[in-house]
């Protein structure tokens, strides 16, 4: 394999952020859902994909914070557990 972007492989890459390598992992619980619908508004039925595909946009920033992954992107945080993986929540960031 050619290295890309100084990694040697992209296991390399996805090695480097914990929260990326395991976003098959990502999940959450019926109220988890309904909670990150009402607290960012959205109309998406599938909650885990839409933060999935968030979370692996290349503006989003992800930092580790004791229990819990912060992935902050546009204008909101979504909380996810980083041991269960489990979306926990979502808000908006007030300006």
């Amino acid at each position: 394999m050619q290295r890309t972007d100084n990694y040697e492989t992209f296991q390399e890459l996805f090695s480097m952020n914990p929260l990326i390598a395991n976003i098959d992992n990502l999940h959450t619980t019926k109220l988890g859902a309904e909670r990150v619908r009402r607290n960012l508004r959205l109309d998406a039925d599938d909650v885990v994909t839409w933060c999935k595909q968030q979370i692996q946009a290349p503006n989003c920033s992800a930092l580790r914070k004791g229990k819990n992954w912060y992935a902050y992107i546009n204008d909101c945080i979504i909380t996810i557990n980083a041991h269960s993986y489990t979306i926990i929540t979502a808000h908006k960031i007030k300006r």
